[in-house]
């Protein structure tokens, strides 16, 4: 099959971008997105040119490191799939496909199809985890948590955080990202200590990121590759709000979101410290 892709390049940041089309021939409908862009990528080099500037790692829809919109979709047009899962026998013979980066201004662009997702990173960083004192593994048993209650962990913390529910979010918002990583450890018995201050710390950060607020139209779930319901953005604001009553006294300061891009070992943050 032929296709022809439509990508969005842009050089850095601050450059101006233009989409550039790119006639792909001999495509195995096997081949996923990616490999596509592969095949592209090899094309492109041994004619001299700039290869196409795509994230990933696993390729196998577990890392959440690909994502892009295509033809306006996050992920592409198949429910539950990332787009390094998604094969090209799902478009048609001849079928021009747009392929842009995911816009939000929390997600500044890097290069062509890759963004800068570190703000994920800082949310997990300001609460995204369980304290406990380290020494001997405790036995399985220990603490036993109800096969109900492990399941609902379970399906929140199949969040890959790949970004693709801010994309298609109409306010760019982080929510339904933030709701499963609050909630698939606040429902544990192992997370019930740090409950109130996970979800404020972590609410504070988000909000400190730029990310717009939720107005539950539900986009971000219908794009989810791991179909992460809503119903943990109301487990978020219910931990959130009893979080702020119980501790309204305590003052949350968030990590300082980082600006710049270094492609050295340090990052560098913002020089006139906002």
């Amino acid at each position: 099959m032929r296709v022809t892709l439509k990508i969005w390049r842009q050089a850095s940041r601050g450059g101006s971008g233009k989409f550039v089309s790119y006639p792909v021939d001999n495509v195995n409908p096997d081949m996923s997105m990616l490999e596509c862009l592969d095949v592209l990528n090899e094309q492109l080099i041994e004619r001299g040119e700039e290869p196409v500037a795509f994230e990933h790692d696993c390729r196998e829809g577990i890392c959440g490191s690909c994502g892009f919109m295509i033809n306006g979709v996050a992920h592409g047009p198949l429910p539950a799939t990332t787009v390094c899962q998604l094969t090209m026998r799902h478009f048609k013979d001849g079928e021009t496909l747009t392929l842009e980066p995911w816009r939000a201004r929390a997600f500044p662009l890097i290069k062509d199809l890759v963004v800068d997702r570190r703000s994920f990173d800082r949310i997990i960083a300001s609460g995204g985890y369980i304290s406990t004192s380290t020494g001997g593994a405790c036995d399985g048993n220990d603490i036993l948590v109800p096969k109900e209650t492990a399941d609902r962990a379970m399906d929140a913390a199949a969040c890959i955080g790949c970004g693709a529910c801010v994309a298609a979010c109409p306010n760019a918002s982080a929510a339904l990202f933030t709701g499963a990583k609050i909630t698939h450890l606040g429902v544990l018995p192992q997370g019930k200590p740090e409950q109130d201050r996970r979800a404020i710390a972590m609410v504070a950060q988000m909000n400190a990121e730029g990310f717009g607020g939720c107005t539950n139209i539900g986009e971000c779930t219908g794009v989810c590759p791991k179909e992460i319901p809503l119903e943990v953005i109301a487990a978020m604001n219910r931990d959130y709000l009893r979080g702020s009553w119980r501790a309204r006294d305590n003052v949350v300061t968030p990590i300082r979101p980082f600006t710049e891009w270094s492609t050295g070992s340090k990052l560098k943050n913002d020089p006139t410290g906002g």
